[in-house]
């Protein structure tokens, strides 16, 4: 196994998903202030599943998100 390969391939993996995740959750909590279901000094929880079918891992990741 080439080392750099897989550390590089890991990180743009994980770039994708740090990405994509930033994007809904602005939005999601930008919706949730327009319509008046959030203040804007709440916490929010959060929580990402990482799965590698392949390789039978499946880890949930579990937070908060402060919005003040």
């Amino acid at each position: 196994m080439n080392e750099d390969a897989f550390n590089l391939q890991i990180r743009k993996f994980l770039k994708k998903v740090g990405v994509t995740s930033q994007r809904e959750i602005e939005k999601a909590v930008r919706e949730a202030m327009e319509s008046g279901a959030l203040r804007g000094d709440e916490k929010v929880r959060a929580s990402v599943t990482l799965r590698l079918p392949d390789l039978g891992v499946e880890l949930d990741v579990d937070g908060t998100i402060a919005l003040d």
